[in-house]
């Protein structure tokens, strides 16, 4: 992986090993190089590790967080669902620049209108291999970003293997950026 920027870490950073998921901190004052800063997250690398530094810790990195996203209080139905697509967009694996959307890992996306005008969102996704120790790193992070989403008051994302990933299920826009075509 291509290091992009080093940056000396301004506060101790909260990180995720990747692809292992353990979780750690980054010391204040070390240096990191960035590998890759997509849809608010950031890939960066340490003693010759990769880390996966999220939106909210952009401050230790020199970065500015990616603002919440918005909608007008009327917005429609379909408004709704384009900005939780729009969000999950957003989402990328810590190795791969190509979000999951068009990875094909999001397998159901199910949006319900509660009796109180709030909604709830239930969400099947998987991984490209189901041993990944990213997995509960990547649905909390699909999960985080649909609930920033106005009107959405419960969010459910669930890791399913059945059927199995395979790359047949990727855009066309991402097959040709990996040559898997």
């Amino acid at each position: 992986m291509h290091v992009q920027e080093t940056i000396k870490l301004s506060r101790d950073c909260p990180a995720v090993a990747v692809p292992t998921g353990q979780r750690v901190l980054l010391g204040e004052g070390g240096e990191v190089g960035l590998v890759q800063a997509l849809g608010g997250s950031y890939t960066v690398m340490a003693q010759g590790r990769l880390f996966r530094v999220d939106s909210k810790d952009a401050d230790a990195l020199g970065k500015e967080p990616t603002p919440p996203p918005q909608l007008p209080e009327d917005a429609s139905d379909e408004k709704v669902e384009k900005l939780v697509w729009d969000q999950m967009r957003n989402c990328y694996d810590p190795e791969i620049p190509i979000n999951i959307v068009d990875l094909g890992l999001i397998y159901r996306c199910d949006i319900e209108r509660n009796a109180d005008g709030g909604r709830k969102v239930s969400i099947d996704m998987t991984l490209t291999a189901p041993g990944c120790g990213m997995g509960n790193v990547l649905a909390a992070d699909v999960w985080q970003r649909v609930m920033e989403v106005p009107t959405v008051d419960e969010a459910k994302v669930e890791l399913v293997f059945d059927p199995p990933w395979d790359a047949s299920r990727m855009s066309e826009a991402a097959r040709l950026q990996t040559g898997m075509f």
